[in-house]
């Protein structure tokens, strides 16, 4: 999947993605893992846009959350939630996809609300 600023054109960033698209893979999503290459991450996927929120409970590393609504627009970020922090991490606005990165990393890529993540097809179906 890639990220390209709102108005369309060339892609700044792109990921190889796990997907967590039921409750148990969305329940255990980047739990436990120790690093993570930088240009991989994981997308949940929510079968209709909803308020969700995201803790860090066994999760050992600092993640960027991307969130973002049915049509792929990022609404909010939240940068570098802290390793292991059970305060939840409200998306802020009803969303169908939410995207984990390596903490920092939306940052250095300049990812903003406004932008859009490129998804397969069948995913936004």
């Amino acid at each position: 999947m890639s990220i390209a600023p709102a108005g369309g054109g060339a892609s700044v960033a792109r990921f190889l993605v796990e997907r967590a698209d039921d409750e148990a893979e969305r329940a255990r999503g980047l739990m436990n893992r120790r690093e993570m290459a930088a240009d991989a991450g994981m997308i949940f996927v929510y079968p209709a846009e909803r308020a969700v929120a995201f803790w860090m409970h066994d999760t050992l590393i600092p993640l960027d959350m991307i969130f973002a609504d049915a049509r792929g627009r990022i609404v909010t970020l939240h940068e570098n939630a802290h390793p292991l922090d059970d305060t939840p991490i409200p998306s802020g606005a009803p969303v169908r996809y939410v995207l984990e990165i390596n903490g920092g990393q939306a940052r250095v890529l300049g990812l903003a609300p406004g932008m859009v993540l490129r998804l397969p097809r069948c995913w936004t179906e």
